[in-house]
C-alpha cells in the first residue's frame, strides 16, 4: 500500500467537496506467534489488520467515516460518508483539527526489525527444550512462546501536520510446569527477545520460580509488614490507573477528583508518565491528536500535579492537554491513555526492604485482579501468594491468602522503595513499572 498515493486521492476529494477542516487517520498492525507444548510446535498464528479513519469539521460539528479498503475509488467516497455523519450528528465539536505543535521530540526508541516465523519457530522450540532440559522436575504441561508485532501509524490533517510511527517488539514467554512428589507448580517468564541469551534469561526464571513454590505452607490471619513486588504492584498501578484519567473525572469515576495539589501518596511516591521511557519497547512523538508528547510528574513527593489530559476533557476542565489522547484502533473514538505509567524507584536493594520489613510477607502472586477489585472505590480482596520474611531474610513459600485493602490508602502507606523498576512487555503504547513496595501493616486473610 502506497499511504502517500491514497492521501492525495483523499485530499483532493475533500477539497472537491468543499472540506477544509479535516485529519487522516491510518494505523496498521501486523503479529507472528509460534508456540510449542511439550517441546513441539502446536500453534501458529499470523495476522495483519488495519485501515483509514476520517475526521471532518463541518459546521462545528465533527463527522467520522472509516474503511479497511485501501483504494483510490474508496478515498473519493470517504468524504462525502464522514460530511453525511457530521451533519447527522447533534453534538457540536468543542476542540476542532489541531493545528500542530511547535517541535517534537525525536523518537528515541528505534523500531526493531521484526523476526522472520522461521526464527520464531527456531526460538519457540529452542526454550521449550531448554525449559525440559533446565531442571529433571520439569514436565509435561511445560509451554513456550515466540512472538513480534508491529505497528504502523499515519496522522495528517488540514493544518499541514503530517507525523508517522513505526514502532514493533520480539518476546518470548516460557512457562514451566515443574512436579515433585504429588504436588505440581508452574510459573513463567516474558521477557524482550534480543537473542540466545533472552532464553536463559526466561528458562532460568520460569524453572526456578515455579520450584520456588514448591512445598508452600499457610500463614495466619493479621496485619503483616507486606514487601509488594514491583512485578505485582505495577498490575495494582495498571487495575487503578483509571483514577487519573480526566474522563474518568469528569464523568464521576474517579475518586481522585477535586484533589490536584492535595497529598494524595506517601511523599516518597513519585508517579510518571513517559511516551519514551529508557528501557522500553516501544514509544511515541505524538498523540492521537497530534499534539508532541512529553514526560510528566502525576504525582511528585506523593501531590497529585496533573491528570491525563485529551484536548476535549483539558477544555472542560481548564487546563493544557498532556498529550495523553489515545485511539484503540483506527476508527475508534479519542480516548485517553497514559504511555509508560510508573512509580519511580527508590534506594533499597530487595535485601534491604526484606530487613526492614523484619516478620512479614513477600506478596509475588496476586490473582483475580479484574473481579476482585474495584477501580473507582479503590477497594481490593485478592487471593495471592509469595513468601514468608523471617528476620529480614526470604523464607519459604506460601500460598492460599487473601491481601486486602484500598489502592489510594496503600499509596499513603508506602514507607520504601526498592530501586529496582520492573516493567512489562506490552506490544502497544501503554504500559506500567514499579519497583518493590514496602508496605506496614496490610491486612492478610489467612487460616
Amino acid at each position: 500500500m502506497n499511504f502517500d498515493l491514497l492521501k492525495n486521492a483523499l485530499v483532493k476529494a475533500l477539497l472537491e467537496e468543499g472540506l477544509t477542516e479535516y485529519e487522516i487517520y491510518y494505523m496498521s498492525d501486523e503479529s507472528v506467534s509460534v508456540a510449542t507444548l511439550n517441546k513441539e510446535v502446536n500453534s501458529f498464528s499470523s495476522s495483519e489488520s488495519g485501515g483509514l479513519c476520517l475526521r471532518v469539521l463541518v459546521d462545528g460539528k465533527m463527522g467520522y467515516a472509516s474503511t479497511e479498503l485501501m483504494s483510490e475509488s474508496e478515498m473519493a467516497e470517504l468524504p462525502r460518508r464522514a460530511k453525511s455523519n457530521a451533519e447527522a450528528t447533534e453534538k457540536p465539536d468543542t476542540v476542532g483539527i489541531y493545528a500542530g505543535s511547535d517541535s517534537y521530540e525525536e523518537l528515541k526508541i528505534k523500531k526493531v526489525e521484526l523476526l522472520s516465523a522461521a526464527d520464531l519457530k527456531d526460538y519457540a522450540i529452542k526454550t521449550g527444550e531448554a525449559l525440559f532440559a533446565k531442571d529433571p522436575a520439569v514436565k509435561e504441561g511445560t509451554s513456550s512462546q515466540a512472538i513480534c508485532a508491529g505497528t504502523t501509524v499515519r496522522l495528517v490533517n488540514s493544518h499541514g501536520v503530517d507525523l508517522s510511527l513505526d514502532c514493533g517488539i520480539n518476546a518470548l514467554i516460557g512457562e514451566a510446569v515443574v512436579g515433585v512428589g504429588d504436588e505440581n507448580q508452574q510459573d513463567y517468564s516474558f521477557k524482550i527477545l534480543t537473542g540466545d541469551e533472552t532464553v536463559t534469561e526466561v528458562v532460568d526464571e520460569a524453572v526456578s520460580e515455579a520450584l520456588a513454590r514448591i512445598g508452600a505452607g499457610s500463614v495466619d490471619s493479621g496485619k503483616y509488614n507486606v514487601v509488594i513486588s514491583g512485578n505485582q504492584m505495577r498490575s495494582l498501578l495498571s487495575v487503578f490507573s483509571s483514577a487519573f484519567s480526566a474522563k474518568a473525572v469528569i464523568d464521576g469515576m474517579s475518586r481522585l477528583k477535586g484533589k490536584e495539589g492535595e497529598k494524595i501518596a506517601s511523599e516518597i511516591v513519585t508517579i510518571t508518565d513517559d511516551p519514551q521511557r529508557e528501557g522500553n519497547a516501544v514509544g511515541t512523538t505524538f498523540d492521537a491528536e497530534g499534539v508532541a508528547t512529553h514526560r510528566k510528574a502525576v504525582v511528585e513527593a506523593g501531590v497529585l500535579k496533573t491528570f491525563l489530559h485529551n484536548r476535549e476533557t483539558a477544555l472542560a476542565m481548564g487546563k493544557e492537554t498532556t498529550a495523553n489522547a489515545s485511539k484503540a484502533g483506527y476508527s475508534s473514538p479519542i480516548g485517553i491513555r497514559p504511555y509508560s505509567f510508573a512509580i519511580e524507584p527508590g534506594d533499597k536493594s530487595q535485601d534491604e526492604l526484606f530487613a526492614m520489613a523484619g516478620d512479614g510477607i513477600y506478596i509475588t502472586e496476586i490473582n483475580g485482579l479484574h473481579a476482585g477489585a474495584n477501580p473507582v472505590s479503590g477497594d481490593f480482596s485478592l487471593q495471592s501468594a509469595g513468601f514468608l520474611i523471617k528476620d529480614g531474610k526470604k523464607a519459604e513459600a506460601v500460598k492460599g491468602f487473601t491481601v486486602a485493602g484500598n489502592f489510594f490508602e496503600l499509596m499513603k502507606s508506602i514507607s520504601s522503595l526498592g530501586n529496582k523498576l520492573e516493567r512489562g512487555v506490552t506490544t502497544g503504547f501503554t504500559g506500567f513499572c514499579s519497583p518493590d513496595v514496602l508496605v506496614p501493616g496490610m491486612s492478610i486473610a489467612g487460616k
